[in-house]
């Protein structure tokens, strides 16, 4: 008798992940399975599906898998065995809710199969009293599961951008260096299919264009370090495969706390859109984010091949051009110039593209164009002049 289906489902989408960390680092081990070169940082993929075996009725769910025992030396007389090289080391990035701790049960079991090294980080936000003490329980739950590294870490989360997104920085930032610091292949997020939903939404509310109804992507990161291997998985079924395991989980209380706007869309927005629309509403939005994505990503890659046509000899956007262009290739173009020039990413918003793209659809001897970053955009003699002010 085969493993539960909700804990089927969490271990088939990790080992595919898994898979295609392997295949990223192409190697092998001298038994012909996929294998790969330790403390290297991996240029991500998005997830290939591939048919997996099943396991059968002696693996228990709730144990973890011990690393392989070392095989004993070869006799004096016979050859020596072949160096093997150490398997990456993934990390899972854990909260302790249902998500991540399915996510790490899961990683537990598979990465011993794959020859794969498992970790574990908790981070600490400091932002609810016991805290330090949730996190470290967290640990010890994961060193339970048989992962290896494990760490806590403390981090101070800031204002910048209101509350989730000062704590998502810090979390990031502390999973970045704890990924360099232990030499990590990837860190896997328990991102579901729901979180999904929720983050198409959000962009949906910022009106902020098609990248952002992309959502977030399999694949992110400085050499594709974060890797989600639930996006196409229901919270619910993460939920039930830690139920039937025995994992013990945490509910963080902002999740449930209206003063925080995800927390209002999952408990008010998702149902009410549900009640109206009828049930798959979270599944339809989960399958725009793909679209969305793969769309965006065309129109990326586009802008890119036309950049290089309206520029002159000395570098500058030539506006005729750039008209001649469909709106959001042009777009792209001009995002591109400003982050170039100085203005940070995640301050330039739509509005500031548009503020620019008049000066080459709406020209009428309007003044300059103030940009975060103190970038000034401005049109000069045909030409557009986009830099430091």
């Amino acid at each position: 008798m085969g493993p539960h289906p909700a804990v089927a489902a969490i271990r088939l989408a990790v080992r595919r992940v898994l898979h295609d960390i392997l295949t990223d680092h192409g190697s092998t081990t001298d038994h012909g399975s996929a294998t790969a070169r330790g403390g290297l940082l991996v240029h991500g993929s998005a997830t290939r599906h591939r048919s997996a075996t099943g396991h059968g009725g002696d693996d228990d769910p709730t144990t973890p898998v011990p690393h392989e025992a070392p095989h004993p030396g070869p006799p004096a007389t016979a050859s020596p065995a072949p160096h093997r090289r150490p398997g990456p080391l993934v990390l899972v990035a854990c909260s302790g809710g249902a998500d991540s701790m399915a996510l790490a049960s899961a990683l537990a079991f598979e990465a011993p199969k794959l020859g794969v090294r498992a970790g574990g980080i908790t981070v600490d936000h400091g932002l609810q009293p016991g805290s330090d003490l949730r996190a470290a329980e967290v640990a010890l739950r994961l060193r339970g599961l048989g992962l290896d590294p494990v760490e806590s870490i403390a981090v101070t989360v800031g204002r910048d951008g209101g509350p989730e997104a000062a704590a998502r920085d810090a979390r990031y930032a502390a999973l970045d260096a704890a990924a360099e610091r232990h030499g990590a292949a990837a860190v896997l997020l328990g991102h579901t299919r729901d979180d999904q939903a929720e983050t198409v939404l959000l962009g949906l509310a910022r009106g902020s264009g098609i990248r952002s109804l992309s959502g977030m992507a399999e694949v992110s990161g400085a050499g594709g370090r974060y890797r989600r291997p639930f996006l196409h998985i229901d919270r619910q079924t993460a939920r039930r495969a830690c139920m039937v395991q025995s994992l013990p989980v945490w509910d963080d209380p902002h999740n449930a706390d209206p003063a925080y706007t995800r927390s209002r869309l999952r408990h008010e927005g998702l149902p009410a859109l549900e009640k109206a629309l009828g049930k798959g509403v979270v599944e339809a939005l989960a399958r725009t984010a793909q679209l969305s994505r793969d769309d965006a990503d065309a129109l990326d890659a586009w802008a890119r091949q036309a950049e290089e046509g309206v520029r002159d000899a000395s570098g500058l956007l030539e506006c005729a051009k750039l008209y001649a262009l469909p709106p959001a290739v042009r777009r792209r173009i001009l995002r591109r110039a400003a982050i170039e020039a100085g203005a940070p990413a995640g301050s330039l918003f739509a509005r500031h593209i548009e503020e620019i793209d008049r000066l080459i659809t709406g020209w009428r001897g309007q003044g300059a164009i103030n940009l975060p970053g103190k970038v000034v955009a401005q049109r000069q003699g045909g030409r557009l002049v986009i830099r430091q002010g």
